[in-house]
């Protein structure tokens, strides 16, 4: 296998077969991110990707999953992830499903019809970073899309038959936006309607271009307190009408969390009630 730079996936892929089929993030200009500041985004050569697989199909006796990195592979024209499924399919059979990172422009420049031929080719899971239902933090960390768009985006994903999973940033707003941030997630969530949603916390790398805002008092971080007042909040206002299976049980999260929303949304308000 050939990786250039670091690697990341979901922590519901931590099991996957790991396939690079972009280099970088196309967008790259997220003030809190620092995964691909060192990388300058390329689309990689379809014949090094099936290289890949076939090294992989040596190596391993039995793939069950397998994701497309990096940042937003599904940037890729279908015809060059079709010919990448296609392989897939031919040399792991025994695989369940194929997941890739997507941006809500990915998702819009995709018609209806060219999401199902990816969903019939084995595409199970979308995931999209919205960070925030508050486009005064969309615009703060220079997101470069609407609310709107990102709601479209996971609603045209969930009607192909793919899900979606988005994540969201606690703390991300600090202790100014703190309360506005909470109350635009959770109504987000409500109108997406996505199959999965997560929640992290803000994690600090020197090389985030937000660390500058808070070094210079710009922006104030939450305390620990304060996030779990902020998760708190942001449920009070999560509604979805399907059911959606809700997780912030990551490593940087101050109270772990899962349970499906809305049924178990009062069960998870109470445990950050006790913690606070």
């Amino acid at each position: 296998m050939r990786y250039e730079g670091d690697i990341y996936r979901p922590p519901s892929e931590a099991y996957s077969l790991l396939i690079q089929v972009t280099i970088g993030c196309s967008h790259n200009k997220c003030t809190f991110c620092s995964m691909f500041k060192d990388k300058k985004f390329r689309v990689r050569e379809v014949s090094e990707v099936l290289e890949d697989l076939e090294t992989a199909r040596k190596t391993y006796r039995r793939v069950e999953k397998i994701f497309l990195c990096d940042g937003d592979a599904l940037c890729l024209a279908n015809h060059k992830l079709m010919v990448i499924l296609e392989k897939i399919r031919e040399l792991f059979p025994e695989c369940k499903r194929v997941g890739i990172y997507g941006s809500a422009k990915d998702v819009l420049r995709k018609s209806p019809a060219e999401l199902a031929e990816l969903r019939s080719a084995g595409i199970g899971m979308i995931y999209l970073g919205a960070e925030s239902g508050s486009q005064k933090v969309l615009d703060a960390i220079c997101k470069g899309v609407t609310r709107e768009q990102m709601i479209e985006a996971v609603h045209k994903i969930e009607n192909s038959g793919i899900k979606a999973s988005v994540t969201f940033i606690s703390g991300l707003a600090g202790k100014a936006g703190w309360e506005e941030h909470a109350i635009e997630t959770g109504k987000m969530i409500s109108e997406m309607n996505a199959s999965y949603v997560g929640l992290l916390t803000l994690m600090l790398d020197p090389r985030a271009p937000i660390t500058k805002q808070i070094d210079s008092g710009e922006l104030t971080l939450l305390s620990g307190e304060e996030v779990v007042a902020e998760t708190y909040l942001m449920l009070k206002h999560a509604e979805p009408t399907k059911t959606c299976v809700f997780r912030s049980n990551h490593a940087s999260n101050y109270v772990s969390l899962r349970g499906n929303l809305p049924s178990d949304k009062e069960r998870m308000m109470q445990k950050l009630q006790r913690a606070m």
